[in-house]
């Protein structure tokens, strides 16, 4: 009896919700980087505010039920929406994360979402920017580029 040897490149396909798969052919390279947290999370919040502004859903209760979170978290999220219209669009263009943590989160901007002048956000924003780790393109801090 003669033995064969079959020499194939594979790789295991996974992601999201779909279960993990054998694929023929070489891995797709991965982006070098990833979209921040936040940014995901304004765009979500601008959305959210939408579908209730225009009577798509009842309620951010709504919401948060059919998301299966708390409804607190959808304040949380939707409080992103409070923010001086400049701030929104430097979260939503923040820089690629290459490495580590998201600097910036919710519980860092909540304070100033609380804040009602929009001046005094900006005021609030340039500290906590300050405060980052300036690695990151653009000076937001936040995330190191990778040579």
């Amino acid at each position: 009896m003669k033995s064969y040897t079959v020499r194939r490149k594979l790789h295991i396909r996974s992601g999201g919700q779909e279960t993990r798969k054998v694929r023929r052919g070489v891995a797709p390279k991965r982006p070098p980087g990833r979209t921040p947290r936040i940014a995901k999370l304004m765009a979500l919040a601008i959305h959210f505010d939408d579908m209730v502004a225009q009577g798509q859903i009842e309620d951010y209760a709504t919401i948060a039920r059919l998301g299966q979170v708390s409804r607190a978290r959808i304040t949380q999220i939707v409080n992103l929406t409070l923010l001086a219209p400049d701030i929104q669009e430097e979260i939503l263009f923040l820089p690629q994360t290459h490495r580590n943590r998201d600097v910036v989160s919710t519980t860092a901007l909540q304070p100033l979402a609380r804040e009602p002048d929009w001046q005094c956000q900006r005021e609030m924003w340039v500290r906590l920017k300050a405060e980052l780790p300036q690695t990151a393109s653009g000076g937001t801090g936040g995330e190191e580029v990778q040579p």
